[in-house]
């Protein structure tokens, strides 16, 4: 059985996105500069194995897009900051610190957008 109320709010957001100055809006409709993913991935490690590479999969493109603009361009991750680990296991906080790029979770992000529910408890 499905729950009536999370097919309402699917319906909605699936109508709203269909909006093209919506779907404009958040989409992301720009090429990444192949230099700033390479300078990002060195940064994980100079020699990293296909393998690595696999295992981190597309952070470095997220990364290397907020690197081309770092004045105006924020990363928001769910991933917290773990120092130690090395490689392919690097954290996007800790990689996007090294390069210079601004990076936060999604309630820093909510935040910086004055977002409310206006609900009251």
């Amino acid at each position: 059985m499905r729950d009536g109320g999370n097919d309402a709010v699917r319906d909605l957001l699936f109508g709203w996105i269909q909006d093209e100055a919506n779907k404009a809006a958040i989409l992301f409709n720009e090429d990444v500069q192949s230099v700033l993913v390479r300078r990002v991935t060195a940064h994980y490690a100079p020699d990293l194995t296909d393998d690595e590479l696999e295992a981190i999969g597309r952070d470095p493109f997220l990364i290397a897009h907020a690197l081309a603009d770092p004045g105006n361009r924020c990363v928001v991750t769910t991933e917290t900051t773990k120092r130690r680990q090395q490689r392919q296991n690097r954290r996007i906080p800790d990689v996007c610190a090294d390069v210079g790029v601004q990076c936060c979770d999604t309630f820093a992000m909510l935040r910086a957008l004055r977002f409310s529910t206006r609900w009251r408890g």
